[in-house]
């Protein structure tokens, strides 16, 4: 199994180089047709994340982003590290304004199983898995 980068995913997602969304398309069919999978890290996802809301300006509030990995789990092809955490992630960001990256960070260490996560981010402590370090 080969793993994938994160500008892997925004060409698919993006689309913003033509030949290089070509190419990831074309990568995927071909995992596919092979009846493979590609890895993706939950770094790449982290990455992901930052690259859409900085880079792209995409805004949280309007769940494109959280609808565009939602997508990204549904594909067969696609095999993600800490896949379960990821996916409560997302269910969980929905209903919230909580910075996404900190939810990534939360659930991936409850997956851990961490019972808590020590934060100076106040607005992240209030999610229940986050704790105010004192």
């Amino acid at each position: 199994m080969k793993g994938i980068d994160t500008n892997i995913l925004v060409r698919f997602l993006v689309g913003d180089d033509e030949l290089q969304a070509q190419k990831v398309y074309k990568l995927f069919k071909s995992v596919e047709s092979d009846k493979n999978e590609v890895f993706v890290l939950l770094l790449v996802v982290l990455e992901l994340i930052w690259v859409l809301e900085s880079v792209y300006e995409i805004a949280r509030s309007e769940s494109k982003i959280l609808d565009s990995i939602s997508e990204l789990l549904l594909m067969q092809i696609l095999k993600f590290e800490h896949q379960s955490a990821l996916q409560q992630c997302i269910r969980f960001a929905y209903d919230n304004n909580y910075d996404l990256s900190d939810l990534l960070t939360a659930y991936s260490a409850n997956e851990q199983g961490c019972t808590s996560v020590l934060t100076f981010d106040k607005k992240g402590s209030k999610h229940p898995i986050f704790e105010l370090a004192k």
